[in-house]
């Protein structure tokens, strides 16, 4: 398994992992970092809610969709990506079961894989990606009412023809960028 640092911005940094060899070579990528604001605030943001603050600051999701309510912490839901790195990389969306926990220590988690949904086959005008196993965790820090630790990991497959070069140099700006964005909608956040 070969590591790489792909981005540093404030205290925030990312790694990518590429697969053992002999496995498919798909990237996983994790970021780390600490954001002024408790988990609630922090969760407020990130959740996968068709009505809620994400796709207002995230430029990287433009539309959530609830396909089915399986239980209280249990969802199905398709995301929608704008075009990105100037048109090369076409609309995507994404179908994913999505588990939402919460611990008795403040901790939030989010994780999610794609699923098949018969209520929503591949749409014209957008290539169907996949995510492999993927996810967050805000995590309170011990004595720091106001912060949250947040880790993302995704290991994301685009779907379409798209040359490796393009995706590599693609999801570690993303990632930068969602940090320093989220940051700024908590810190706008009373």
């Amino acid at each position: 398994m070969r590591r790489r640092r792909t981005g540093w911005r404030s205290c925030f940094w990312a790694t990518a992992e590429t697969s053992p060899a002999g496995k498919a070579a798909r990237k996983r990528y994790k970021g780390e970092g600490i954001v002024n604001g408790s988990p609630q605030k922090v969760w407020e943001c990130l959740k996968p809610d068709p009505n809620g603050l994400r796709v207002k600051w995230d430029n990287n999701v433009k539309k959530f969709e609830l396909l089915e309510q399986v239980s209280s912490d249990v969802t199905v839901c398709r995301t929608v990506t704008p075009s990105a790195a100037m048109g090369i990389i076409s609309p995507r969306d994404f179908v994913d079961v999505i588990l939402v926990k919460q611990y008795e220590d403040g901790t939030v988690t989010s994780n999610a894989t794609h699923v098949n949904h018969p209520s929503c086959p591949p749409q014209p005008g957008y290539v169907r990606g996949f995510n492999h196993p993927c996810g967050c965790f805000c995590v309170p820090v011990p004595g720091e009412a106001n912060k949250t630790k947040l880790i993302s990991f995704f290991q994301t497959d685009l779907g379409g023809l798209l040359p490796r070069s393009v995706v590599d140099s693609f999801f570690p700006s993303s990632m930068t960028e969602f940090y320093s964005n989220l940051t700024k909608v908590v810190k706008s956040l009373k």
